[in-house]
């Protein structure tokens, strides 16, 4: 990295995260909601199937991937000469470069900005950087109220919630949810909704759009994020499907975009690639409905006062651990979340992080480190099923990190009191070390067989452990076979009774 990116930056401090409850207890709260589960299972296998249709259009689709990955990796492996580049482009252009270590820098080089220029709001283009560094409570501290503009942003927003999606923020909200959010809150904080507003959704949106047309045409300052950053030209790219992206990119005297390091792209050329996979992968479209660029300040053209904040926090830590480099590849395309059996059944909450799902799984921990119990917890928020990993249009290995970091949080707590599942390991390690002690157990599993008469185990009683209890109380397990392999094997082939085939 440049000299203005230290090698060991801060990491992560969104505040809204902290002390929340680790995955598992967090995921056990979200279940019971049962409109939640509603919604998400429809949504999620609409965008799945649509999505599955729009790649398979495409012949080449896996030598895009590859090539995807093999960019990324160039330019992670030679980050800071491409950043310095975008800088330098940057400068030339008429735009102003700030850089920030961490989160807090970050929400402090913004909120001097807004307030260098008076104005007292500002709207905002959809930004997963913005959300992560808690840049809308940074302003909303300053007095600086930061109204979202992408229509699920907004739902959210006026909800008092959070994102539970990375594409889809409002994915957990259902219409008549969003109905009755926009006539409860809009009116305290701009154009009220329709009295006979209804839940349908072109009336929702008629709705939002008035809503927001009064702020895009008083907004003196807009915030962006990026979802490329050319560094052969200086050029930022966002992508966005409502349009409002492109009201607040073009109408305000003053944007301020704010890109992780990670965003930038060396040439054109290679974002040939990303534009073919970002809009299928992400809202199954062939085409990006809306595909804004600019390069710093054109006069007479959109916003004469253009700043870039280029942000670390937590990313050159990220670049240098091997075992998490890829995550750095991800371009917010949230096909992973869509496909995630686990994501499906929970939603985002209980990530207890601005990325949910798989890649969050696996980017919100190495961002922020495993020291609280949520980040310890995440990586453990998967079956290991794969599925992430045959959506990710990047090729990133979540399976594969998964499983790393896994290991790496058991070994940081080998010391000390042993878990409960790590005693059940340690006793599955004992029987399965000899032979006869597994026969042992297989014939103890026959017995049981017999005397079930091939009745399902159901809700086990005291004295079984706790887990056998809590496991079978809510599901029945099939009754095991009256014959292990073993002996099916000896009954079947009298003449190898012990499989030796040497």
């Amino acid at each position: 990295m440049s000299a203005r990116m230290p090698a060991n930056p801060v990491g992560v401090t969104t505040e809204m995260f902290l002390g929340m409850p680790a995955f598992p207890e967090a995921a056990h709260r979200e279940l019971r909601n049962d409109q939640q589960r509603r919604n998400l299972h429809h949504a999620t296998h609409t965008i799945r199937a649509k999505r599955a249709a729009a790649v398979a259009e495409v012949p080449d689709w896996e030598d895009l991937r590859l090539r995807a990955a093999a960019i990324k990796d160039h330019t992670l492996a030679r980050l800071d000469d491409y950043l310095l580049q975008l800088e330098e482009k940057l400068t030339a252009a008429g735009a102003t470069v700030h850089w920030a270590r961490d989160a807090d820098e970050a929400c402090r080089v913004v909120t001097e900005l807004v307030q260098r220029t008076g104005a007292d709001e500002v709207v905002k283009v959809k930004s997963m950087a913005t959300q992560e560094i808690g840049l809308n409570e940074a302003l909303e501290a300053a007095g600086i109220p930061a109204w979202e503009t992408d229509l699920a942003e907004l739902i959210v927003q006026l909800g008092d919630d959070w994102p539970s999606h990375i594409l889809v923020p409002a994915i957990h909200k259902g219409r008549g949810e969003i109905r009755e959010i926009f006539l409860r809150r809009m009116a305290a904080v701009g154009r009220p909704a329709p009295a006979d507003l209804t839940d349908d959704p072109a009336a929702l949106a008629e709705a939002a759009r008035l809503h927001l047309r009064e702020k895009f045409l008083r907004a003196k300052v807009a915030i962006s994020g990026a979802n490329f950053a050319i560094a052969d030209t200086g050029t930022l790219v966002v992508l966005e499907s409502e349009g409002n992206g492109r009201m607040c990119l073009s109408l305000p005297e003053t944007l301020i975009s704010v890109v992780g390091v990670e965003k930038v792209l060396p040439t054109w050329s290679d974002l040939d690639v990303f534009m073919q996979l970002l809009p299928r992968s992400s809202t199954a479209e062939r085409m990006n409905p809306y595909t804004s660029t600019w390069t710093g300040a054109s006069e007479g053209d959109g916003p004469q006062d253009v700043h870039v904040v280029l942000v670390d926090n937590g990313r050159t830590a990220v670049l240098e651990s091997e075992e998490n480099r890829q995550a750095l590849r991800c371009i917010r395309c949230s096909a992973c979340l869509n496909v995630c059996p686990v994501y499906e059944q929970v939603g985002g909450h209980a990530y207890g992080s601005v990325y949910p799902g798989p890649i969050g799984a696996v980017l919100t921990p190495s961002l922020r480190g495993t020291t609280s119990t949520v980040d310890q917890s995440l990586p453990f928020a998967s079956s290991l099923c794969g599925a992430c990993f045959d959506a990710c249009p990047v090729r990133i290995d979540i399976p594969r990190m998964l499983v790393a970091m896994r290991t790496r949080i058991v070994d940081e707590h080998r010391h000390g009191r042993p878990k409960a599942e790590a005693v059940g390991m340690r006793g599955a390690e004992w029987m399965l070390g000899k032979s006869g002690r597994l026969t042992l157990a297989q014939q103890g599993v026959t017995v049981a067989a017999r005397l079930l008469r091939g009745r399902p185990i159901g809700a086990l009683p005291w004295p079984a452990p706790a887990p056998l209890r809590a496991w079978t109380s809510g599901r029945d397990a099939p009754s095991p076979p009256r014959e292990t392999f073993r002996q099916w094997w000896a009954r079947t082939h009298p003449d190898d009774p012990t499989g030796d085939r040497s």
